[in-house]
Parts: C-alpha cells; structure tokens; sequence
C-alpha cells in the first residue's frame, strides 16, 4: 500500500473515529485510548497518553501505531503493573529499577561505583572505591540520572511512545535491514527530557506490530542518522516483551521481578552478592 493511499485511508478512519465518538456521546477532545476494527472485530487498546503527550501534534496513524506496539507489547496493564526491571547494558552497566517509587541502583564496575538514587526526586547516594561520596555528590547522581535516562530507552522505548512530550508523525511504509515491511513513525520531542532535540525514526512491524528497528538523528535538521539498530529477540519477561538485541550491541541479563532483595535501593553492599 502507497503512503498516499495509505494517509487517504487514515482521513477515512479519522472521520469515522470523530462520528462514533460523538454518536456515543463522548467528548473528542478527552479519549485517552484509541480503537480500530480489524479483521471484523473491534479493538479497544485501553493505552491512555501520559499527561503533556502532544496530541494535537501527532498523526492519529501514528498514535494508533503506538497503541498497536503497546498490545503486542503485552498491554498497558501489562506494563503498568510491571514493577522491577533489572538489566545490562552493552556489558558497561547494571540498573535495578523499581518503576512505580522511581528508585534505581546502578552499578557500574570500571569505575568501581554504586549509584542509589530516586529518579524522580533526584537524591541520594554514592560509593566510589569503598568510599560514599560527599563533596562531589551532585554531580554522580545527575550523571546516574542521565545514566537511567540513556539505558532504560534503549530497553523500553517502544512502552515510551506516549509520554510526556512526545511528538508522534507517519512518515511511510519501508522494510527494515532484514527486509520485513514495516511502517515508520517519526519521534520526536517538545521541551522534554535531556536532548529534546533528538529525533528517532521507529520501524514497526506490518505484522506483528513489534518495534523492529530504530533510527537515531542528534537533530531535526540531521539528513544522515547517527546509527541504525534492530530491535530484535523479544522473549517475554513476567507479562510483557523486551528485547535485548541491537545489533552489534547488546542489553544483558534482562530480568522482571516481583521482589528484589532487601536493601537493593538502599545498601551498598547486598548479602546475596
């Protein structure tokens, strides 16, 4: 299908959507899920935007991909009821991080140091060689922060295409470096985040409606992206799919867990360590 053809059938799917919510006598301007008919039955994705999602600026197309991504994912419920994640990242790094409280540990071995800290609040605490940092404190746990930042996109991206100042446009339909159909979603940012101006372009899957693929440029006026991954291997962990495969790089020891051990956001030194 032609990307014209197919912005032709999001005006026709669009109009439909406006008519059925306003038969049913719902407000337009304040549905938080989207919904489709396929293959004769009727989706509700239940995936509501996180408060600051650009709406008004996103492809209805776009958004509805998101919500598609978010149910082969496993669901929102899914996702929102997932609690600890645990990974590596390229073999530099390890995060533990409760998602609800917003405490994380990293652990980062070649320069023998152990961040705890609350993503959201921005405090607490720092060992380095055996020591807990006190006058340069401020400065590990703002690099922690952009530690978290950096290593948990790279591994839930596709759960993030609805937060808080994001930008989501069609862009087309292409196949990814192995060949599958895709189409392709432009990412992007509003006064948000660390580096608001990065652009992505996401490949989801024509059939499975899987992330796939992932572009990345420092900026809108960049022609050339900086890299070009997979995003490849799902496996489900707990009641949702991650992947670990990016190519040439890899995120390790990927892990949801209903309970860590005790001390785990608190103790620089764990007993089952």
């Amino acid at each position: 299908m032609k990307t014209t053809t197919k912005r032709n059938l999001l005006s026709a799917f669009a109009l439909l959507w406006l008519l059925s919510s306003c038969s049913t006598g719902s407000s337009t301007t304040e549905d938080t899920s989207e919904s489709a008919e396929e293959g004769g039955e009727y989706v509700e994705y239940n995936n509501p935007p996180a408060e600051g999602f650009d709406q008004e600026g996103s492809d209805l197309l776009a958004t509805l991909l998101a919500d598609k991504a978010m149910q082969a994912m496993g669901g929102r419920a899914a996702w929102d009821n997932t609690r600890y994640l645990s990974w590596n990242f390229f073999g530099r790094r390890t995060h533990t991080w409760d998602k609800w409280t917003g405490d994380i540990r990293i652990e980062v071995p070649e320069i023998e140091t152990t961040i705890l800290m609350n993503i959201n609040t921005k405090e607490g605490k720092v060992m380095k060689a055996g020591t807990q940092l006190t006058d340069s404190l401020d400065y590990y746990l703002d690099r922690g922060y952009g530690l978290w930042v950096n290593d948990s996109y790279w591994l839930v991206m596709p759960y993030k295409l609805k937060d808080s100042g994001v930008t989501l446009k069609y862009l087309r339909e292409d196949t990814t470096m192995t060949g599958a159909s895709a189409d392709v979603v432009l990412l992007s940012f509003k006064d948000t985040g660390l580096t608001p101006q990065n652009v992505y372009e996401v490949w989801v899957d024509t059939d499975s409606k899987l992330v796939t693929q992932w572009a990345y440029f420092p900026d809108s006026s960049t022609l050339d992206p900086q890299f070009i991954t997979p995003w490849a291997d799902y496996k489900k962990y707990g009641e949702i799919l991650l992947a670990g495969n990016r190519g040439k790089y890899e995120l390790t020891d990927i892990q949801v867990l209903d309970e860590v051990p005790e001390g785990t956001f608190t103790d620089f030194m764990l007993s089952n360590q």
